[in-house]
């Protein structure tokens, strides 16, 4: 049977799509916190996207059949490294899951006869989330796939409206009134917000998994990586601007759906409705689209070795049940151990936490290009994405707090000594 390949078109929103999520919505709220000066910190962290995004490019020109990180991390750094690198990946995606319900939540109970400023209001709401999305992903892939295209479409579509049209509501006076409110100085801001802006960029990565389904990998995979990343960066460099200069920095900083505010402003009260039930059905459609990724990682790992063999088990629908069951209850005791006064807190902790392993993950696809194989040897251009991509990874968890990085090190250390003494020393036969 003939799979129909993609062309770079399509490959670019793929890209793009899973890009632009909770950090999207949320994020606004987040930032407000320290001033409309991180626009500079958007810009900076598109181009480290970029550079990121080139460095997996060439990985799946070297790898076309690239699926996970143990593709190309186990044939250049061995069995440990590769260890590291998929158990962190796997880790950040079920962990930035909790982030996406915090987003999707806390528009959607603007919804609903519920005190969103309740804490323990937001973190029911998230752990129904999370299990409702566990129940349709145990529908296998298909369902999602098509669950998740249906919130696209519903959900992206009224905040483009806003992007279009809510220029002519954009006041120069809040703007600059929200310029820096955080009392440090503006390059200190910058450089320390990398961290959570980072966080809208994960899924830069996907173009390379995709490179079995576009027709030409070579020249599909790089327009695909550079253009998502592209789309997605303008968007989030726009959006940051127009929001900080439609309402003023403390209201974004108390809301937990800051692009309802912003309709609001510009169309009326029932714009806020209309934005609160897009925005909380795209979150929601991302949340289960990456509850599938984490599920699917989990499998593959397993079967590589790097995780117990119950994550690896498929239900008659190809859903890997019994690992998502496991990750769904995982997700609900976070949920409840970074419970905050509001909603802005509780997202930016649980993404600092995420941004650190998902960068300790993309250090070692650097590394595997700077060192290469003794089938493949790096050559000057390979040497020096890796080169970028490593420089890249350094500068995001320079930006983190000393505490967040510890925790990761930590994290990475115990997980390697486990996998030391009871990892399956040999990958299971695919007989």
């Amino acid at each position: 049977m003939t799979v129909r390949k993609i062309g770079p078109v399509l490959a670019t929103f793929v890209v793009a799509n899973n890009m632009i999520g909770s950090g999207f919505f949320l994020l606004p709220a987040t930032l407000a916190t320290a001033g409309a000066v991180t626009v500079f910190s958007w810009i900076v962290g598109t181009a480290l996207a970029l550079v990121l995004g080139g460095a997996f490019a060439r990985l799946a020109r070297e790898y076309p059949d690239l699926q996970s990180a143990d593709d190309y991390v186990r044939p250049s750094l061995g069995r440990d490294a590769s260890f590291l690198a998929t158990s962190l990946y796997w880790a950040s995606s079920w962990i930035g899951n909790n982030a996406i319900a915090v987003a999707a939540f806390g528009y959607l109970v603007m919804l609903l006869p519920l005190d969103g400023s309740n804490p323990m209001v937001q973190v029911g709401g998230q752990i129904a989330l999370i299990w409702l999305m566990f129940a349709v992903n145990l529908m296998g892939p298909k369902p999602v796939a098509k669950f998740q295209s249906l919130c696209v479409v519903f959900g992206l579509a009224p905040v483009a409206v806003v992007l279009l049209f809510g220029w002519g509501h954009f006041d120069r006076g809040i703007y600059d009134a929200a310029w820096n409110v955080s009392g440090q100085s503006d390059a200190g801001v910058v450089f320390g917000s990398l961290g959570a802006i980072f966080w809208a960029f994960v899924g830069l990565e996907t173009g390379a998994m995709i490179a079995g389904l576009v027709r030409d990998p070579d020249r599909d995979v790089p327009i695909a990586t550079v253009g998502g990343i592209l789309i997605a960066g303008v968007v989030y460099i726009l959006s940051s601007v127009l929001v900080m200069g439609i309402v003023p920095a403390q209201q974004l900083a108390e809301s937990s759906a800051p692009f309802a505010l912003v309709a609001a402003e510009i169309f009326g009260p029932w714009a806020a409705l209309a934005i609160a039930a897009a925005a909380a059905l795209k979150a929601t459609g991302t949340l289960g689209g990456w509850m599938l990724v984490t599920g699917e990682t989990g499998a593959r790992a397993a079967q590589h070795g790097y995780l117990p063999g119950v994550f690896g088990r498929l239900n008659a629908r190809g859903a890997a049940a019994w690992g998502l069951l496991i990750i769904a209850s995982a997700m609900s005791v976070i949920a409840f151990l970074t419970l905050s006064p509001n909603v802005s807190e509780q997202f930016g902790l649980i993404i600092g936490v995420v941004v650190n392993l998902v960068v300790l993950a993309y250090a070692a696809a650097g590394l595997s290009l700077v060192v290469g194989t003794k089938q493949r040897r790096p050559g000057m251009r390979d040497r020096l994405l890796g080169i970028g991509a490593l420089v890249a990874c350094g500068l995001l968890l320079a930006s983190t707090t000393l505490t967040m990085l510890l925790g990761a090190g930590v994290a990475m250390a115990i997980a390697w000594g486990l996998f030391r003494m009871f990892g399956r020393r040999q990958v299971p036969s695919a007989a």
